[in-house]
């Protein structure tokens, strides 16, 4: 089965909850990414959490403001599912 994101709520601690298409809410932490090539573009708490969304089925980061799926950065939502601890909806909602 393929994982699809659906919603990203990113935190001022890197770290971002991330809801997928199958009802389950993942926490993963960012920081340890944060040094590292085009991610230090990102290490900015600021741009960290304004620039994070949804793109290519997964957490990503719009930084050309365009929502182009080319341009921006993403990470694999497989390694997101199993990487990310499995946490109750922050939001309350009820999958």
């Amino acid at each position: 089965m393929l994982h699809r994101v659906v919603q990203v709520i990113p935190k001022k601690d890197f770290n971002v909850y991330i809801y997928f298409s199958d009802g389950k809410v993942k926490l993963y932490n960012v920081s340890s990414l944060l040094n590292k090539g085009v991610f230090k573009k990102i290490s900015n708490i600021n741009v960290f959490i304004n620039f994070c969304t949804v793109l290519n089925n997964t957490l990503a980061w719009d930084l050309s403001g365009q929502f182009d799926p080319y341009k921006c950065i993403d990470l694999d939502p497989e390694v997101l599912y199993q990487e990310g601890i499995e946490v109750k909806d922050p939001l309350g909602k009820v999958a």
